[in-house]
């Protein structure tokens, strides 16, 4: 009898050891997977902050790449203009040259000298208002011409597209 005694108080012990080995295991294995889980939700957050950071990256590139486009089509433009604006004053400063020949080299007296005259004084206030308005202003006293006058102004553009249908049809 003793004996049995002794080895139920040694299955016992076995018993609690292994309940013991048990719940280390159980505990080591929750502070892993609590880790585990922890890490990855760390590497989650560094993940998202990542991709966070390199769209708002690719955001601001595009922004900037947009800026400057737009700065260069700007920049064409003005360069446009002031270059048709220079083509302009030339054509303004060659009628006004070609009026002072015409002066020069045309009949003086007569009906031929009054309409010489005319034409000369014609040809520079137009060479003199291409030079001060530039396209620019052209296009600004046109805009006024056809509000200020929108039926003929309509009519004329009917005619004239009238003109270009027939002549392209031919």
């Amino acid at each position: 009898m003793a004996n049995t005694t002794h080895n139920t108080k040694d299955a016992g012990g076995v018993v609690d050891k292994g309940r013991d080995a048990g719940a280390t295991f159980a505990d080591k294995a929750k502070d892993t997977a609590t880790t585990f889980a922890d890490k990855a939700k760390d590497t989650a957050s560094n993940f998202a902050d990542k991709a966070k950071d390199t769209a708002g990256n690719v955001a601001d590139k595009t922004k900037d790449m947009m800026s400057n486009a737009a700065d260069k089509a700007k920049d064409f433009g003005k360069t446009a203009a002031n270059a048709a604006d220079n083509a302009t004053a030339k054509l303004g400063s060659g009628l006004e040259t070609a009026a002072d020949k015409l002066r020069d080299k045309g009949p003086h007296d007569g009906m031929m000298g009054a309409a010489t005259s005319r034409v000369a004084d014609t040809l520079e206030r137009g060479g003199h208002y291409l030079q001060e308005e530039g396209l620019t202003g052209m296009a600004d006293d046109l805009t006024g011409l056809i509000k200020r006058n929108p039926i003929p102004a309509l009519l004329i553009g009917i005619g004239i597209g009238y003109l270009i249908g027939r002549a392209l049809r031919s």
